[in-house]
């Protein structure tokens, strides 16, 4: 599972195949890491919303590193947000965030709770610096 969070945005990201990911990591990493995998060639608001729609079907590994994931990225956006995102597209990806990791909750209470915490705090910071 660590090696699939690690890898988790390789084929969103880069040239790299599910298939390829199999080969030199195993069936295991490369499921994960596709159950993860957004679809590319659909409009962003699309792959929005199939994340928060499948979010619950998905493996507990699956669940576990898009938790992680959601983590780091609201850990990020509000101690170091892209430059050319300004506040409100900066809080409505905590919203969405918090829409997919509510669909997955169940998964790992501990994780839950991190991203409670990077949720509340980084919206909380967010708007004391605005």
């Amino acid at each position: 599972m660590l090696v699939a969070a690690l890898l988790h945005d390789t084929v969103e990201d880069t040239d790299t195949t599910v298939e390829e990911l199999e080969r030199a990591f195993g069936s295991r990493v490369a499921g994960i890491v596709a159950e993860v995998t957004d679809d590319k060639s659909l409009a962003k608001e699309e792959r929005k919303r199939l994340q928060v729609a499948r979010a619950a079907h998905k493996s507990n590994a699956a669940k576990l590193v898009k938790l992680a994931d959601k983590i780091s990225n609201l850990r990020d956006i509000a101690t170091s947000p892209p430059a050319d995102w300004p506040l409100q597209r900066r809080e409505d990806y905590f919203h969405w965030a918090k829409q997919v990791v509510d669909a997955l909750r169940g998964a790992n209470p501990r994780l839950e709770a991190a991203f409670d915490r990077a949720y509340s705090d980084g919206l909380a910071s967010m708007r004391g610096a605005a």
